[in-house]
């Protein structure tokens, strides 16, 4: 099991956290490309919605994209999200766990975002992780790997 990297980013709610901030607590930290766009938005809105089983699991929830606390806050109030985002401008944190990839998007090569989450434990182990994720179902997947099964059934994925 590989150890979070030390960082050290700017949250949604003015406070400046670094990975020591999380010691003593078991916790996700999810990766997604960009605010308001739609696959985010989902992802980030079945984390809202299963803030009860998570917490229920003991398990906070952090988001972290490379979009300006700013574009979070808009984010969050439109939204309605009830847990911290990080912003990873310089997407340190992003390269640092092999998730600042090469992508491409009708046909142009660009750098961004790989949608990925981490199961971090108290002592800052990473004890899981899922990469390319794909949002249906992906929260019921974390918190059933954290032990604990979602009270709401995943979404089945539209035909």
């Amino acid at each position: 099991m590989s150890t979070l990297p030390a960082f050290s980013l700017p949250g949604s709610d003015g406070k400046t956290w670094s990975n020591q901030d999380f010691l003593g607590k078991t916790w996700i930290l999810y990766f997604y490309p960009k605010d308001n766009t739609p696959g985010c938005t989902q992802e980030s809105c079945d984390f809202r919605d299963a803030a009860q089983d998570l917490a229920k699991a003991g398990l906070t929830v952090v988001g972290i994209s490379p979009d300006s606390v700013k574009s979070h806050l808009g984010f969050i109030a439109k939204q309605q999200l009830n847990f911290l985002l990080l912003s990873d401008a310089e997407h340190a944190l992003a390269e640092a766990l092999g998730v600042w990839v090469k992508k491409m998007n009708y046909g142009r090569e660009y750098m961004g975002i790989e949608r990925s989450t981490f199961l971090i434990g108290p002592d800052g182990a990473i004890r899981q992780e899922w990469r390319k994720v794909k949002v249906d179902g992906h929260v019921a997947a974390v918190l059933a790997a954290a032990g604990t099964p979602a009270a709401k059934p995943a979404r089945k994925p539209k035909a």
